[in-house]
């Protein structure tokens, strides 16, 4: 479902989705984007992304902010393992496992997780 979820995003170079699942519901979705009220182009003029793009996993995170929901004990799938400030994101909003798709070059972030105690797979699509 997150990989379907990706495909809802606008960018151009890389289209990510994550899902949070807190017992058997889907409790928020996300995927890669600009933030609301702003245009849907994700890249400027020379292809680079905008430094304001929310990556999928802050964007479902953050939706579950603004609900009477917790993420606390919930899993994330995504479509790719997170970056380094997501992972922040993911550790501090209480989610204790995650579960991606395929892997970015660089695996800072899924070190982090784990040595935080957050339970991290590689699952093949």
């Amino acid at each position: 479902m997150a990989a379907e979820w990706s495909k809802l995003s606008y960018c151009q170079r890389r289209q990510v989705g994550a899902l949070i699942v807190k017992g058997r519901s889907i409790i928020s979705d996300g995927y890669n984007g600009t933030p609301s009220g702003f245009e849907n182009f994700c890249e400027d003029e020379e292809g680079y992304t905008k430094w304001y793009v929310l990556h999928a996993e802050a964007n479902a995170i953050l939706k579950v902010a603004s609900t009477t929901q917790s993420c606390e004990g919930a899993t994330l799938y995504l479509t790719m393992s997170p970056c380094r400030e997501c992972s922040k994101l993911i550790h501090q909003a209480g989610i204790r496992r995650v579960v991606y798709a395929s892997e970015y070059k660089d695996l800072s972030g899924v070190e982090f997780l784990r040595k935080a105690g957050v339970e991290v797979e590689l699952v093949g699509l």
